[in-house]
């Protein structure tokens, strides 16, 4: 049975990202049936980018996402690209939600949305819930369980998922550099910290190509996965798939580990952790990456680029969502205190290129 106090709860839907219930009604109409005119909406906490609805009518829930409102980073936000990746995991990944419905008609909600089914289960964010009661043995399965997962999306053969042509994995890490380092400048503010050396040294210290091209998830974190209620240790669904593409798993790891605090890291950096990955039990950096290799039978010699471009990836993020705050085009006050999270980050990219962390 469900401890249905550990199930993630939607809430009141935050100012400014109201949707149209009137208009989503009547279309969802022709895609529901009549259980469409009695749906009422909440929203999920949490998040920066996509939006998460849950919609509800009587014993029914369905899951809606759409991009955020004010964003200027269309190429992140692409609705399509979720639906399509989705679609095709579905049969060859068990973790992710079944897309139902794809919508580009921007009259009923000004944007593209798609409609998902709802998983229902327990989501962890910055901190464990205090009746969850995990041992440290049990943290330890808990997170090597959700590693795995993650593997288990890079084994993902690419041709049953008729996903080979989805992505273009040739020259992917150099891409993905200049194409973080381009949307840094666009994001720049007045404020905006200096990574001019981060980003010279990224390009300097670019490893070769892995040599294996896989579905990547490119913001696999705990507050992405949904654990069971019944069996907290297990991951039942992934979810976020805005910046899914075909790729190099290495780079998709180094992303991951951008998220990942430990005891031993500096204060200022455990600070601003996300995720409880700093607890007794929780497996170090080091650990993580000899566990992926022994499951992946990859090379990761080159870690501390990948751990490097995961932090300073995170640190253009967190600059563009303070730029959609900056130029007034959200009224979300949590986006005001990414520009500190933007230099802590940079900090630790210091930290990297300096040789202090190594992994």
């Amino acid at each position: 049975m469900v401890q249905s106090d550990l199930v993630d709860k939607a809430g009141d839907i935050r100012e400014g990202e109201e949707l149209d219930l009137d208009k989503l009604k009547q279309y969802l109409h022709g895609v529901l049936g009549e259980v469409a005119n009695a749906i009422a909406i909440k929203q999920f906490p949490g998040g920066f980018s996509n939006l998460t609805y849950l919609l509800i009518s009587g014993d029914e829930k369905w899951v809606l996402r759409r991009p955020p409102f004010g964003s200027k980073v269309k190429s992140a936000h692409d609705m399509s690209r979720e639906y399509t990746i989705l679609s095709a995991l579905e049969g060859c990944f068990p973790y992710g939600p079944v897309p139902i419905h794809f919508c580009q008609d921007h009259s009923v909600l000004g944007c593209d949305f798609y409609l998902m089914t709802y998983i229902e289960g327990l989501i962890i964010r910055r901190q464990y819930p205090e009746n969850l009661n995990l041992s440290p043995e049990q943290i330890n399965r808990q997170l090597n369980n959700f590693f795995d997962v993650l593997s288990d999306l890079h084994a993902v053969d690419l041709d049953q998922a008729g996903l080979r042509d989805f992505g273009k994995p040739a020259g992917y890490v150099k891409r993905q550099v200049d194409g973080w380092c381009r949307r840094w400048a666009d994001a720049a503010t007045p404020d905006t910290v200096n990574c001019d050396n981060t980003i010279q040294w990224l390009v300097d210290h670019m490893p070769p190509e892995s040599g294996k091209s896989s579905v990547i998830h490119n913001d696999y974190k705990m507050d992405n996965v949904i654990f069971s209620a019944e069996d907290p240790l297990q991951v039942i669904g992934v979810l976020d798939w805005e910046l899914s593409t075909v790729g190099d798993p290495l780079m998709d790891l180094g992303c991951t580990l951008g998220y990942w605090v430990e005891t031993g890291d500096p204060d200022f950096f455990r600070q601003y952790r996300t995720m409880p990955s700093d607890v007794a039990g929780a497996p170090t950096r080091v650990e993580i990456i000899e566990r992926f290799k022994e499951r992946s039978r990859l090379s990761v010699d080159h870690f501390p680029f990948y751990f490097c471009f995961g932090l300073f990836r995170l640190a253009v993020i967190g600059q563009q969502i303070y730029y959609r705050y900056y130029k007034g085009l959200t009224k979300d006050k949590r986006f005001a205190a990414m520009i500190t999270k933007t230099h802590i980050l940079q900090q630790m990219c210091e930290l990297i290129m300096s040789g202090k962390i190594e992994h």
